[in-house]
């Protein structure tokens, strides 16, 4: 394949030393899932002062860190494994096997967590559908199935759609970085200019008055919008191996200038969201470049995909039971408890259930040994009588 002979005449720059240590990434994903469990205890645990809680909430951009660095690993892991066979089918028996089991224990528990009936993200309850979507990891492309079944189950959509798509992109595009932007830039403004406000009006007619900021939401959370994020991941990950170039930063000048005409035309208020990633992205890049790390960051980063799907619940619980008033106090405490207890629960599903499905990826992904001829038995006979 072309995009595979790109890849694999790509330089080694130092760069590309960095991105093949696995601290910085761990570091940032660390950095996300603490960012992520911040702004959701902050919702339930508030501090009641301003300045502190909106700092929590500010961790909301954890999810987008993932995004980065999730972009980064594939193609840090396709270049590796660019010259083994079959790499499309093995790809995704390892993504699937990495997100899926997990995913589909978070079902259940979830529903007998929450309940089916109406809620803000699902007006009309969950039914059949919404759980059928989600177990697809096709809840993304209906509003009511998105975050109704699991919590926070839209990046998991998002992220398996990515998956989806990333081998047919990498294998086209190589390591041809501006090829990444410009689809990039295209997606983006078809989302803004066509898509989303289409959809806002179909979905806005089908849930009826009252839900427009629900269906706001999801189509600002659906996968044409955060598929930009993915395809910058990658450009930034080649950008790192190969070098940056003064063009590449012309390229993020045209993005941002037509990002800004494109939402003044529309109003879609997507141009924001946007620099808030670009600026996110250079952060990431910032911290792979220089080997940024921190053990205990990186302790979180490493159980961040079950720390992400157990922390809800373990918010869930502890507000049942949390004696302390709301204050700064009250967060903090909760915070380290949350942490603490969605680690453990981590660590334990690691041994219980992604260790396994880990194992069961490796066996069917790994390289088929064709066994050594059988020596003749007079010959292997006479070998050993004469040794």
């Amino acid at each position: 394949m072309q995009g595979q002979a790109r890849l694999a005449a790509g330089r080694t720059e130092p760069g590309a030393t960095h991105l093949g240590r696995s601290h910085s990434l761990d570091f940032l994903r660390g950095l996300a899932i603490a960012g992520v469990m911040a702004i959701h205890v902050s919702q339930s645990f508030p501090s009641n002062i301003r300045a502190v809680d909106f700092t929590f909430v500010c961790g909301w951009v954890g999810v987008n860190v993932f995004y980065f660095v999730s972009a980064m690993t594939m193609c840090l892991m396709w270049t590796q494994r660019a010259s083994e066979t079959n790499p499309i089918r093995k790809f995704y028996i390892r993504r699937f096997l990495r997100i899926a089991p997990l995913f589909w224990i978070a079902i259940p528990v979830y529903l007998a967590v929450n309940g089916t009936g109406p809620s803000y993200n699902a007006p009309n309850g969950i039914g059949p559908l919404q759980v059928i979507l989600t177990a697809t990891f096709l809840h993304g492309f209906w509003p009511d199935s998105v975050n109704s079944v699991v919590p926070g189950d839209w990046s998991i959509a998002a992220e398996m759609t990515f998956y989806l798509v990333f081998p047919f992109v990498i294998t086209a595009f190589g390591s041809r970085r501006h090829l990444y932007l410009a689809l990039a830039i295209l997606l983006h403004l078809v989302n803004v200019c066509l898509f989303k406000p289409w959809a806002f009006a179909l979905f806005s007619a089908y849930y009826g008055a009252g839900h427009e900021a629900f269906v706001w939401n999801a189509l600002h959370i659906s996968f044409l919008n955060q598929l930009p994020i993915f395809l910058v991941g990658c450009a930034l990950f080649f950008s790192l191996r190969d070098g940056f170039a003064r063009s590449d930063a012309a390229i993020y000048a045209v993005f941002v200038a037509l990002s800004f005409a494109a939402d003044r035309a529309t109003g879609s208020h997507e141009f924001n969201y946007l620099l808030i990633n670009l600026v996110l992205g250079a952060g990431v890049v910032f911290c792979i470049r220089f080997a940024i790390r921190l053990q205990p960051l990186e302790a979180l980063g490493r159980n961040s995909y079950s720390m992400y799907l157990s922390h809800f619940a373990v918010i869930a619980g502890l507000h049942r039971i949390w004696p302390l008033a709301d204050g700064l106090v009250s967060l903090l405490l909760a915070y380290v408890v949350t942490a603490g207890l969605a680690y453990l629960v981590a660590r334990a599903t690691w041994h219980l259930v992604e260790r396994r499905a880990q194992d069961l990826a490796h066996r069917l992904t790994a390289p088929v040994t064709k066994a050594a001829p059988r020596l003749d038995a007079n010959i292997a006979v006479g070998r050993g009588a004469g040794a």
